[in-house]
């Protein structure tokens, strides 16, 4: 809920597009605007609630600098290619909508972030934790296949901290657009924190997600403080009931992490080299008395699986997912 009512007119002649278009934006949750289409300049300057736009979305063909909009809160739906008129914002028209989305969201965040709502955390925000000291273990795969199913039914949010994620459907078309980003604004613009996460989440299927860091080495230099505020931040914006985390051992308090996960998955194998890990690894948990990480953790020792989607929106189906699901019922049947 916003704290005060906000109007972005949408004026454009081609009233499939403008139609589509406010229909996507408006059926987005992320969305903090009521939308009001007008098809042409002379509808719009006519209009009596005119006075009332806080944002103007137009159309480069219908656009002159006298409409009644400052420019400042005026963006251009750019047809051309070309950039004529430089003092306004412009953002390309025929671009996905998920797109067209994602820029004005970034804009509310410059203009109007710090009006943004904390929702509270009215439900406690679950944090899953997939972590082993086995690698190639498919640990990414099972953690992205765990959040596609969970976000069938839960609001879900994907978190990769590797160093290399190695996948490039993951990956933004623009650097500077990721994880790293999104820890920069929380150091400074905390106050703008929830709209730059809005603005910087992507989807793939029903599952929400943050571009993991490309350049990853950055990430060792985040504190084990500063991951809990992390943390913190995105539980109290009341956006997610679920997080799930692709964790790495790359990272700073990494078991502090741990303890903040009510359940933590780890993916096991059955050879010596592995076994050996696994000891290690659970030995230094007692050692460090971090015992109750060892009590959430639970093993998952995967089966051969004949195939794996190649697609991370295809996740939901195969031998993978039929194997996921199950854990996920399991799971949220003791939770009931």
């Amino acid at each position: 809920m916003f704290l005060e009512h906000k109007i972005l007119a949408l004026c454009d002649p081609e009233t499939d597009y403008a139609g589509q278009l406010a229909a996507y934006l408006q059926d987005s949750r992320e969305f903090p605007w009521e939308i009001r289409i007008f098809t042409g300049i002379s509808q719009l300057t006519e209009s009596e609630k005119s006075e009332e736009i806080d944002l103007l979305l137009v159309a480069e063909s219908v656009y002159f600098p006298e409409l009644p909009v400052e420019p400042g809160a005026t963006v251009l739906l750019n047809e051309s290619g070309l950039v004529r008129w430089s003092f306004l914002r412009n953002v390309d028209k025929y671009q996905p909508a998920e797109n067209v989305l994602r820029e004005l969201l970034e804009m509310y965040a410059e203009r109007e972030g710090s009006f943004y709502p904390r929702l509270g955390s009215g439900q406690k925000t679950r944090i899953v934790g997939m972590y082993s000291p086995v690698r190639r273990c498919l640990q990414t795969s099972f953690a992205l296949t765990y959040g596609q199913l969970l976000a069938e039914r839960h609001r879900t949010l994907y978190l990769n901290f590797e160093h290399y994620a190695g996948m490039p459907e993951l990956l933004p078309e623009e650097k500077g657009r990721d994880l790293s980003a999104l820890l920069y604004y929380m150091k400074t613009e905390q106050d703008r924190f929830i709209p730059r996460m809005k603005a910087l989440v992507r989807k793939k299927g029903r599952l929400d997600y943050v571009a993991p860091a490309y350049m990853g080495q950055n990430l060792v230099y985040i504190t084990a403080s500063e991951w809990q505020q992390f943390l913190w931040e995105i539980g109290e914006s009341g956006e997610y009931e679920y997080i799930i985390l692709d964790l790495s051992e790359n990272m700073q308090g990494l078991l502090e992490i741990l303890r903040k996960c009510s359940r933590v998955y780890m993916l096991v194998k059955e050879d010596p080299l592995a076994r050996c890990k696994i000891d290690q690894y659970e030995q230094i948990l007692s050692l460090y008395e971090y015992e109750d990480v060892k009590e959430k953790t639970r093993k998952c020792s995967l089966p051969l699986f004949r195939h794996l989607p190649d697609q991370i929106e295809q996740y939901t189906r195969g031998d993978l997912a039929r194997y996921v699901r199950e854990l996920i019922e399991e799971e949220e049947e003791n939770v009931c």
